[in-house]
């Protein structure tokens, strides 16, 4: 069976979490999404590149999910939350999964 890159799984819990807190109106179960991808994402970081460059791309995760929110009042919501999503699986290809 194919293993799902990192950036895949890092950028689909950026997405899933918000499309799932939005849909249910359950912020937390929309955390939930958020943290398990955010988890299987940083356990592939550390696999791939190491413990460092698995908590700089965690941090960036993060970072990412909170500046979202004040990008969303410029920009809306989901456009927001796609850039977000794509900076953080670019971040993630390049950091870790294009070694292979």
């Amino acid at each position: 069976m194919a293993k799902v890159p990192s950036a895949v799984v890092a950028a689909s819990g950026l997405v899933g979490g918000y499309g799932v807190a939005r849909w249910t109106r359950q912020r937390p179960l929309g955390g939930v999404v958020l943290a398990v991808a955010g988890v299987a994402a940083a356990r592939q970081w550390r696999q791939q590149a190491g413990g460092v460059a698995a908590g700089v791309l965690s941090a960036a995760y993060v970072a990412a999910f909170a500046g979202s929110h004040p990008l969303a009042k410029k920009v809306g919501a989901w456009p927001a939350v796609f850039g977000a999503a794509g900076a953080v699986g670019l971040a993630s290809w390049a950091v870790a999964d294009r070694r292979g």
